[in-house]
């Protein structure tokens, strides 16, 4: 059994939070600030009740050692402003100078220095587990993100708490990706894109008995089309992904699963070149860029008639505008749509919030390599560790 935040006794208590700030930065400023917004909720529950609240998190890849290009320092100025109050950035994550900052009753809410500036954490060394566990009653694990990694934070150091729950933001995943996993509202209909179709071979495996109608768009189509004998030009192909293509198609039919691929393309000989619209077979020296508008209309109105709907991946190159369309028309689809949606993939919501629909999308979903492997149906250790008993 996990316990949530909202069953626990905070009062007088200090609380460590893992979060998953792992945001883009650029010249010391937060490009898109997503993933601090989601977890204010929480913290916002916390900080009345707590007599002290430790937040912790990684950023980036510093290679266990300290990296000041990766301090959370950006983060903390952000994280003021959403607060209204101060936050200290300690020095460090442990050690002496930390002990003295949680000791010190003039500061509130203190922010943990990159975590990943210790090599122990990603080895989830005991040591370091215990080290950051000692400076806090409580834990709260927020950072659905990083939920897939057995790192110290994440999982390593919750065994020394006998008062663990999830937050909030990864309750929310739980709930949402749990009934996917479980009693998906029908049509449940899933849209998968992205580049990849060895990416999401766990998933569509796991998934597809449940799904009532699969729409596969993004570069990934082409190796299906291919599969089918259709001609994709220069397209990109996993070669090696082919006969598991024609595979996952005959298990569809069996399933009685409705499979849906692009029956018309936005195509170009490079991605810098004037595209052209072609039918469901491209010419060879062209390339597939986006789903064309036959195809759009077609997935809108299965995602218009779906009860559930999960999105995970773009159906086209939708950095570059002239191929930005069909990802735009599905996002702005999916907000018109009276359905469950459910919105994963790091690129799929930067789509969503750059068509500017976030808001009417049921769940956005912080994770990426945790949002899969929850669908692929793997125990996570971040989620095992917060289990009574661990």
């Amino acid at each position: 059994m996990i316990r949530t935040l909202q069953e626990l006794d905070l009062s007088g208590k200090c609380v460590f939070v893992r979060v998953d700030f792992n945001v883009p930065i650029k010249q010391g400023r937060i490009v898109e600030p997503h993933r601090i917004e989601r977890a204010l909720p929480t913290l916002r529950l916390i900080l009345p009740k707590a007599k002290k609240i430790l937040i912790a998190s990684h950023l980036g890849r510093p290679g266990g050692k300290k990296d000041l290009g990766y301090s959370l320092a950006p983060v903390r100025d952000h994280l003021e402003r959403f607060l209204s109050q101060p936050v200290t950035l300690a020095p460090d994550c442990i050690g002496p100078d930390v002990e003295a900052l949680v000791q010190d009753p003039r500061y509130k809410v203190i922010l943990l220095e990159n975590l990943r500036f210790h090599k122990e954490e990603e080895k989830n060394d005991p040591v370091f587990s215990r080290a950051l566990a000692l400076l806090a009653d409580v834990y709260i694990n927020d950072a659905f993100g990083a939920a897939h990694r057995a790192h110290a934070s994440t999982s390593g150091m919750a065994k020394f708490f006998r008062e663990k729950a999830t937050g909030i933001l990864l309750q929310k995943e739980l709930d949402y990706l749990g009934r996917i996993l479980s009693t998906p509202e029908r049509p449940f209909v899933t849209l998968l894109g992205g580049a990849k179709v060895s990416d999401k071979i766990g998933v569509l495996r796991n998934l597809l008995p449940k799904i009532s109608t699969l729409l596969i768009g993004g570069a990934m189509a082409y190796t299906f089309l291919k599969a089918k004998g259709i001609p994709v030009g220069k397209s990109l192909v996993e070669e090696d992904q082919i006969s598991l293509a024609q595979e996952l198609i005959t298990q569809a039919a069996d399933l009685r699963t409705t499979l849906f691929l692009p029956v018309d393309h936005i195509a170009a000989e490079e991605s810098k070149e004037k595209p052209i619209t072609t039918d469901v077979s491209i010419p060879s020296n062209h390339m597939g860029l986006d789903i064309g508008p036959k195809t759009i209309t077609q997935f809108n109105q299965e995602i218009r008639n779906a009860g559930m709907v999960l999105w995970n991946g773009p159906v086209g190159l939708f950095e570059v505008e002239p191929f930005s369309h069909g990802t735009k028309f599905i996002a702005q689809a999916l907000a018109e749509s009276k359905a469950i949606s459910i919105v994963a993939g790091g690129d799929t919501v930067a789509a969503v919030i750059q068509a500017g629909v976030e808001e009417k999308i049921t769940h956005l979903s912080t994770g990426g390599g945790a949002t899969l492997e929850f669908l692929e149906g793997k125990r996570l250790p971040g989620i095992q560790a917060l289990e009574d008993g661990e």
